[in-house]
Parts: C-alpha cells; sequence; structure tokens
C-alpha cells in the first residue's frame, strides 16, 4: 500500500562527503545519536561546482540520509559539527509518497 498526498512527515537529507570513511564516521554518527534512522553511501560523484569564483571538480561520495521532519532542524545544525567541509552540502528533501510499510520504519526505527 502507498502513501500519497502532498508530502509525508518523511524527510531524505543529502549530504556530500570527501571520501567513504569519511562518509562512513557521518552515518554511523547520526545514527548513534538518533539523528537519522538510515544512510546510504554511494561513491563515484564528480561535483562540478563555483567555489570563491573558480570552477572547481571534486570527487566526493553523496549520502542519502532518511529521518523525520521533526529531526532535521537538529540534523541541519549537527552534519556541520562534523563535517571536514567549511561548508557542507545538507539538503533537506521532502519525501511525497512512498511504500508505506518504509516509511512507518523511517519514522518509528530507533527514535
Amino acid at each position: 500500500m502507498a502513501e500519497h498526498g502532498p508530502w509525508t512527515d518523511v524527510r531524505v537529507v543529502l549530504v556530500t562527503a570527501p571520501d567513504g570513511p569519511t562518509a562512513e564516521t557521518l552515518v554511523r554518527r547520526l545514527l548513534d545519536e538518533r539523528l537519522v534512522v538510515c544512510g546510504n553511501i554511494l561513491p563515484g560523484v564528480t561535483s562540478i561546482y563555483r567555489w570563491r569564483g573558480e570552477v572547481q571538480q571534486d570527487s566526493e561520495v553523496l549520502v542519502v540520509l532518511k529521518t523525520h521532519e521533526d529531526l532535521v532542524a537538529p540534523l541541519v545544525r549537527r552534519v556541520p559539527e562534523l563535517h571536514p567541509y567549511e561548508v557542507p552540502e545538507v539538503l533537506a528533501l521532502p519525501v511525497v509518497g512512498g511504500h508505506r510499510p518504509y516509511l512507518d520504519w523511517v519514522r518509528s526505527a530507533g527514535m
């Protein structure tokens, strides 16, 4: 059974990291602090961006975090404290629908 509507109370938060070990440490800390219920680490991301007036290109990993809307604000505050970047990417996205048992798990797991 899918849950539909303009959005749910589940959020996906995207964070880039310089490498796998950094990403793994970040996800484990956030899990230990119960700010997320799951983190996927996707290697092989190439980021091309403008930084201080120059175009940069770096290899990174993408971390996809799953959490509840009530935890987004503390998560957005916590990631920069744990992250090595001066300005880390931390983007919270609403989940507009999904498989109800999975959404229920995100809502309840470890919270």
